[in-house]
């Protein structure tokens, strides 16, 4: 059900998959979005079984209204219900960051010696704004620094398969550059991870690990581009309240 992630002292950090749950098709069976038509009291029940596997308090847990834009929250905890936005960041252990994903990036930071998190969701329109740049940003400024930030690239559309018009794929490479691909079939695509593993690296960042799955490949995972109606996996990373 989840894929633990390791972000270093005191971080947990996880992706889950799609098995494991309690809604059916065309959700079968962990979705844990709860905007794409699923059964809300499914949904509901699904996250709770995410935070039990987690060992997290679904109460606790932060979810965004992604925008596909580059704007940062900096959370204590799950209310007053958040702005649209497509990172969070926060400096409370114990409050679980979540980012829904179905072919774009999810993306945790975490500096440990500073206790402070983050979470992106890197799509498209987001990795060409800079919504990772913007989130270590954030993460900076309650003290951070990137070159101990850890990073974890969560499974999304490779770079074989996410075919997109040749003009935008020479305008989102000129704002990320690295992420210019080409597909199996030779027609023009992005690697949204290779472009915001550069970002990173500009950035300072150098622990960097990258899950290797591809959501339209692994039928494992969900994928919008695959399947059209579909659920939404999810990227979670939190403060050990026993770290600190």
């Amino acid at each position: 059900m989840i894929t633990a992630v390791a972000l270093g002292a005191g971080i947990g950090a996880g992706f889950s998959g799609r098995a494991g749950g309690v809604s059916t098709a065309p959700y079968a069976s962990l979705n844990l979005g709860g905007a794409v038509g699923d059964d809300p009291a499914a949904v509901t029940g699904n996250r709770h079984r995410a935070a039990a596997a987690l060992g997290t308090d679904a109460a606790r847990t932060v979810w965004m209204r992604q925008v596909h834009g580059a704007d940062v929250a900096h959370v204590t905890g799950p209310g007053p219900e958040l702005p649209p936005v497509d990172a969070v960041v926060t400096d409370r252990p114990g409050v679980t960051l979540a980012v829904l994903v179905a072919d774009c990036a999810p993306v945790l930071l975490a500096d440990a010696a500073a206790g402070v998190v983050g979470a992106a969701h890197s799509g498209r329109p987001g990795t060409a704004a800079g919504v990772v740049p913007a989130l270590l940003d954030a993460m900076t400024g309650l003290g951070a620094d990137p070159a101990r930030v850890t990073a974890a690239i969560g499974p999304a559309a490779c770079g074989g398969c996410y075919e997109v018009p040749a003009a935008m794929r020479d305008e989102v490479a000129a704002a990320v550059p690295g992420s210019a691909a080409t597909t199996r079939r030779g027609t023009p695509a992005l690697d949204l991870r290779a472009g915001i593993a550069g970002q990173l690296a500009r950035a300072g960042v150098t622990g960097v690990s990258v899950d290797p799955r591809c959501t339209l490949e692994d039928p494992g995972l969900f994928s919008y581009r695959r399947d059209g109606l579909t659920g939404r996996f999810a990227g979670f990373v939190w403060l050990r309240e026993d770290a600190r």
